[in-house]
């Protein structure tokens, strides 16, 4: 019987699932980010050769989620170039692979793919294998939508073809001239062909661009399946609910069912950003700086009592490729010495509280590890609602998932286990990523052994942590309450990066200050100023400091 949490398609609301292909159905994501990386490198290498300019390679993650995923070939090769500022001829569709065109270049891309097809295969998702089979036993009609003109190929290679009734590929679209996502044309020509109402359907997509286009199709229900540990992403662009992955979606009617209908839909696990309206989180490019409104952040807290909270990898120092490697400099120090100095200072980090404690190196820091689920105060101070102990029935079962995931992960050159006392990061910054669903598929197995467990994500991380009802946003409140600081003349501040620091930010926003580091990220958050980097995470240090007077 699915969890409680899991999401379900009722048969007697939807009539329909329209589901992409690469990532939802099939592992193949990972060869088109390849594919498209192997492309790139080699457009770009010259173009920096011919130009003087830096060579800057192809982000497989990040560039190919945000430029090509879910977008035809063409599209995708016009959309990269220009955010590198780079054009090329827009070519005809019969151009050859080693044509300098739109169109040569796409040809070449595929050309890449279907050699690492070849030498790899197509795999579908056992989880949506077992969906599908539930949709079709129940009556459910079900459509496959790919931007790829070798959807057949995957699907035939995978053996699923069919499991579907409808089938819109890049070869359908450019027959008939159907524009590409984020316009909604394919979901819509899969709906017609399925004979359904889009208002009785369901989308499922893990691209942006898809449920963009699921969401102004006027689909019923937009499913987001995210892979990178980012559902806020799938939730700014008009997903009703985010999963992790099919398994936890599923069939069912009456009362469980209402958990798929849009007015209820909720994220199905829970999320690693808070389940806050996500009209309120905004692209972080579009925040305000903090130093350039310093004058209005100065009105706001003049007169009151700071608490200052502050996130660790990110923020106070770089993030890096090798974890073990983000140490703390002096100046830093310095000023987090100066301002413990004057008011409250508490370091909320995912690490583990003794790593913290060394790095910062500071004794007059409240340090908060694993996400708050170990708090180690400076001498004298003494918490009224201390939570010692209680986390610990956790240990057993950590333990056993670190021996597990340890063993599971050890093939996939790259990953790395850091086993912290309330919690296990799995490092993937290193992994291909081809390997990288191999990596959250381990994680995956691990945690349905462990029911006292669950998977969260951040940068290039995925964490099995206790599964209670906690999170850096809940340990600042409890620390607040504990130190008799929640009233409305202490103004708690929280600095922080990752999606693990958006529960915090959700908490302090509209009552104190919430600064995200956005650095070149590009994702929503529900900060409310952002910093470029960690020096300029120095500079608010050091104004804090200044309205924070006195010792403390």
């Amino acid at each position: 019987m699915p969890a409680s949490s899991t999401v379900f398609i009722d048969p007697d609301v939807f009539d329909g699932v329209i589901f992409d292909m690469d990532g939802v159905i099939t592992d193949t994501a990972g060869l088109h980010a390849e594919a498209w990386k192997k492309l790139f490198d080699d457009v770009l290498k010259q173009h920096a050769w011919r130009t003087g300019e830096r060579f800057v390679s192809f982000d497989p993650v990040d560039d190919y989620l945000k430029y090509v995923d879910g977008m035809s070939r063409a599209d995708g090769v016009r959309t990269f170039l220009a955010s590198r500022g780079i054009e090329v001829p827009e070519g005809s569709p019969d151009d050859p692979p080693d044509a300098e065109t739109v169109h040569g270049l796409g040809s070449k891309k595929n050309d890449f793919f279907l050699t690492a097809l070849e030498e790899h295969g197509a795999v579908a998702f056992p989880e949506a294998v077992r969906l599908l089979h539930e949709l079709r036993a129940a009556g459910v009609a079900t459509a496959i939508i790919s931007a790829s003109r070798n959807a057949g190929h995957v699907l035939d290679s995978a053996g699923v073809t069919e499991l579907f009734d409808a089938q819109v590929d890049g070869t359908v679209a450019d027959d008939l001239g159907l524009a590409g996502k984020p316009d909604p044309a394919v979901f819509l020509e899969a709906a017609r062909r399925l004979g359904i109402d889009p208002a009785r359907a369901v989308v499922v997509e893990d691209a942006e661009a898809g449920v963009a286009a699921g969401a102004s199709g006027g689909f019923a229900l937009v499913i987001g399946v995210d892979h990178t540990g980012a559902p806020e992403r799938l939730l700014a662009n008009g997903a009703h609910v985010v999963v992790h992955d099919m398994a936890e979606v599923a069939v069912g009617a009456g009362e469980d069912a209402a958990a798929a209908r849009p007015a209820a839909a909720a994220p199905a696990a829970p999320p690693a950003a808070p389940p806050a309206d996500p009209a309120t989180a905004v692209p972080m490019a579009e925040l305000p700086s903090a130093l350039e409104e310093w004058a209005a952040i100065e009105a706001h807290i003049a007169g009151r009592t700071l608490a200052v909270f502050l996130d660790y990898d990110g923020t106070l120092t770089p993030i890096v490729e090798h974890p073990e490697d983000a140490l703390l400099d002096e100046g830093m120090r310095e000023r987090i010495r100066d301002l413990a100095s004057r008011c409250l200072v508490s370091v909320v980090s995912g690490r583990d509280v003794a790593f913290v404690i060394e790095q910062v190196a500071v004794d007059e820091v409240i340090y908060l590890g694993s996400h708050g689920f170990d708090v180690v105060t400076p001498e004298g101070v003494e918490l009224s609602n201390a939570r010692e102990g209680e986390f610990d029935r956790f240990l057993g079962p950590l333990n056993e998932a670190e021996h597990a995931i340890t063993d599971a992960v050890a093939p996939v050159l790259g990953a790395r286990i850091e086993r912290k006392k309330y919690a296990i990061a799995v490092h993937y910054r290193q992994v291909a990523p081809v390997d990288a669903p191999i990596v959250e598929r381990a994680v995956d197995e691990v945690l349905a052994n462990q029911p006292l467990l669950r998977k969260t994500g951040g940068k290039k991380v995925f964490e099995l942590r206790p599964d209670i009802d906690w999170d850096k946003g809940r340990a600042l409140q409890w620390l607040l309450e504990a130190l008799g600081k929640s009233g409305s003349d202490v103004v708690p501040v929280y600095i922080g990066d990752d999606l693990t620091d958006e529960d915090a930010f959700a908490v302090v926003r509209g009552r104190g200050l919430a600064i995200v580091v956005a650095g070149e990220d590009e994702r929503a958050s529900l900060a409310e100023y952002r910093v470029a980097d960690t020096d300029e995470v120095g500079e608010v240090l050091g104004w804090l400091a200044g309205l924070a007077g006195g010792a403390a």
